[in-house]
C-alpha cells in the first residue's frame, strides 16, 4: 500500500509542516518489507527513549537533531544520516526545527 504517489518527483521538505509544540508525521510508503516516514519536530519535541525491531535510518532533512542510541548522543544536522540499530534503544530531541525521513526496512 503506497501513500505518495508513484513516479513523481517528490518535495520531501514540503510534503510535511511543523505544528507548534508537537511532532508531525506523514508516511510516504508502507509496504509489508518496510516503510517510509516523515516527521517534522517542533523545537524541544522528541520522541521519548523506545525500540524497534529493525534497523531503521534517520535522514535529516532540515535543522538540527539529538538523536541518542543506547544513551550515547549524536548531533545531527540538515543532510546528516544515522542507523539506529534493531532492539537497541534511541531517542530523538529537536535542538531546533527539524524535519527527517525515516526509512525501516523488515526484511
Amino acid at each position: 500500500m503506497s501513500t505518495a504517489p508513484k513516479s513523481q518527483v517528490l518535495n520531501l521538505v514540503e510534503m510535511v509542516n511543523y505544528q507548534e509544540g508537537a511532532v508531525v508525521s506523514r508516511q510516504i510508503t508502507k509496504e509489508e518489507t518496510g516503510n517510509v516516514t516523515l516527521f517534522a519536530f517542533d523545537h524541544e519535541q522528541g520522541l521519548s527513549e523506545h525500540t524497534a525491531p529493525y534497523d531503521a535510518l534517520a535522514h535529516v532533512l532540515e535543522g538540527e537533531a539529538e538523536i541518542s542510541i543506547s544513551g550515547k548522543p549524536f548531533h545531527l544536522k540538515a543532510g546528516d544520516a544515522i542507523v539506529m540499530p534493531a532492539n537497541e534503544p534511541h531517542a530523538l530531541k529537536a535542538i531546533q526545527k527539524f524535519k527527517m525521513l525515516l526509512t525501516m526496512i523488515r526484511a
